[in-house]
């Protein structure tokens, strides 16, 4: 049990692409009153993450997609479960893309971490947590995710273009963390999104809140939020490293 009154999400690393000075790449954690998911392993949030949560205590762990700025502390998090803490079975659930690179940097994953590979077909359910998945517009399979919970609900998009249709996996979104990479006048030269994009997506969407996040080093956030606000016309908050959110 997490000991938690609601469904929260907590920033454990929010930089695109690669960590800024003193930053993390994306990474989160997703807590309720049955449970603690970390969603996405980006490089740097391990370390952010025992400020919250001690390792032994994490039920499970969800990576979005193959990209090394979503996952790379997973072979970290091995380590200290198996040579240090003494922890088998964590349940890991990735693409099969990402389980077959994390086999040739990681080895053998069992006893310490038990995969389950996942599609935008696949429901899972972790605690009182349900999640449900839709794949987004990106080069490599992709996976949004949809966190249910108590009667809340939280949406991730993950890394995606313009593409992506954030209703497949419902409406009713209360919190739509989205990621907002670029600014205006890089929009469609990859797929990524800018933040205006992101608060069309998430006006279309219908969500409650918005958080923008994954912003590239070197990229203003402020002046992305407030791009991310003209679009959406709805609260929008910036993703901090260790910021909290009540979903």
């Amino acid at each position: 049990m997490s000991g938690v009154a609601g469904l929260t999400l907590t920033v454990l690393g929010c930089s695109g692409t690669y960590p800024g000075e003193g930053g993390a790449c994306s990474g989160y954690l997703v807590r309720s009153p049955g449970a603690s998911l970390v969603l996405d392993l980006g490089a740097g949030t391990l370390a952010n993450l025992q400020g919250h949560l001690a390792l032994g205590e994490i039920d499970a762990v969800v990576l979005s997609h193959v990209h090394p700025d979503h996952w790379l502390d997973l072979p970290v998090l091995r380590n200290a479960m198996r040579y240090v803490l003494g922890i088998d079975g964590l349940p890991v659930y990735g693409t099969a893309e990402t389980w077959l690179m994390a086999e040739v940097i990681i080895g053998e994953l069992p006893p310490t971490m038990a995969w389950h590979s996942i599609d935008e077909s696949s429901v899972v359910e972790v605690g009182d947590q349900v999640l449900r998945f839709s794949r987004t517009d990106h080069p490599v399979e992709t996976l949004a995710v949809r966190v249910d919970a108590g009667g809340r609900s939280l949406l991730y998009s993950a890394d995606t273009g313009s593409g992506w249709d954030p209703g497949l996996v419902g409406t009713d979104v209360d919190l739509m963390v989205c990621e907002a990479s670029l600014q205006p006048g890089h929009e469609g030269q990859v797929q990524h999104l800018s933040a205006r994009q992101a608060g069309k997506l998430a006006r279309t969407l219908g969500a409650g809140r918005l958080v923008v996040t994954h912003v590239v080093p070197g990229v203003e956030p402020e002046t992305q939020l407030d791009l991310a606000e003209q679009a959406f016309g709805g609260p929008v908050e910036l993703a901090a490293a260790n910021r909290s959110f009540e979903v």
